[in-house]
């Protein structure tokens, strides 16, 4: 693969790699070391055959360079999900409030998911892959990926079951 492939895939891409690094590691310089790595494993790694699936492919190189660094720094950082608080304000600041209620919310819930099911509803649910194209990036079998899914799911609903159950007790008590 020449240069100017590189270049070009690294122009399309850099963005979504950067983004889903920083995600991962919540640190600005992290990010932007380990999309270097990724991106210099792409030059030395990436084959003809990858071509028609360079994204997916990137992904998946981006969270093995997280895990290697994550496991060569043995330690282990809890995932603060403060990146989907950051939305550009719309309506009131009532609506506002709500909303960022909302997102605290979601964070937490996925906090106390594990760190392969938080990884499973992030790649299909907010990122939109394919259960496949997830499978591939996280490097499982298709069918323990709509299991982790579903059992991350499951979790999900049961969770915010159990909110709404506690918010009708204190409700009735107030």
């Amino acid at each position: 693969m020449d240069h100017t492939q590189i270049e070009k895939i690294y122009r399309e891409y850099k963005k979504d790699v950067y983004r889903y690094l920083l995600y991962l590691g919540k640190n600005h310089h992290l990010a932007e070391d380990l999309m270097q790595e990724t991106f210099s494993r792409a030059l030395v790694n990436l084959k003809p055959e990858h071509q028609d699936r360079v994204r997916p492919w990137l992904l998946r190189v981006a969270y093995r360079v997280f895990i290697d660094k994550m496991r060569k720094d043995n330690r282990m950082q809890s995932y603060d999900t403060d990146y989907f608080n950051e939305l550009p304000e719309m309506d009131t600041p009532e609506s506002l409030f709500m909303i960022k209620e909302k997102q605290q919310a979601v964070s937490e819930m996925l906090d106390s998911l594990t760190e392969v099911q938080r990884q499973t509803v992030l790649l299909y649910d907010f990122k939109g892959f394919s259960y496949q194209e997830s499978a591939d990036m996280m490097g499982i079998g298709l069918s323990r990926f709509k299991i982790l899914l579903y059992r991350a799911r499951q979790k999900l609903r049961n969770q915010q079951l159990n909110e709404q159950m506690m918010h009708r007790l204190y409700s009735d008590v107030i």
